[in-house]
């Protein structure tokens, strides 16, 4: 496996509709339809379940699959996060981050140059426990030649 079969990021939510509906706000995404179906499983006691599973997917490269909470399963929310950041490309990083803050979704960090920010990216955390990531589209060639350097 390489880093680039990576297709999806999952993200267990408290209310699916709801969530379906702020990343439409915070990101535009376009959603497949709400998929429930009955899934057989088989934990790693060699224990074997069935579980009404209810889920989404975002219909746009990077895909994110939503998932409904489920108490009693591996499917729930916890007070961490295993995502710190879902990050996109910004060709204009105040306006992309204004709009975050405008849709409630408060700014946590932005980076600067000198007195200067925000520079480069702003990180934004949103209710969900989820933090959007802008980058600045400037740095897409250096940052994709570094990330697929060999040194």
């Amino acid at each position: 496996m390489s880093i680039s079969e990576l297709y999806h990021v999952g993200i267990v939510v408290p209310d699916l509709e709801a969530a379906c509906a702020r990343f439409t706000t915070l990101l535009g995404a376009k959603w497949g339809p709400i998929v429930a179906r009955e899934v057989e499983l088989q934990d790693g006691d060699g224990v074997d379940h069935v579980e009404l599973h209810k889920v989404c997917y975002s219909k746009e490269p990077p895909y994110i699959e939503l998932m409904q909470e489920l108490p009693g399963s591996t499917w729930v929310c916890n007070e961490f996060s295993n995502i710190h950041h879902i990050g996109f490309w910004s060709d204009d990083l105040a306006a992309d981050s204004l709009s975050l803050i405008g849709a409630g979704c408060p700014l946590e960090m932005a980076g600067r140059n000198g007195g200067a920010a925000p520079a480069a990216h702003v990180n934004h955390f949103d209710p969900l426990g989820i933090r959007i990531e802008y980058v600045d589209a400037i740095q897409k060639p250096m940052l994709e030649a570094f990330l697929t350097s060999k040194a």
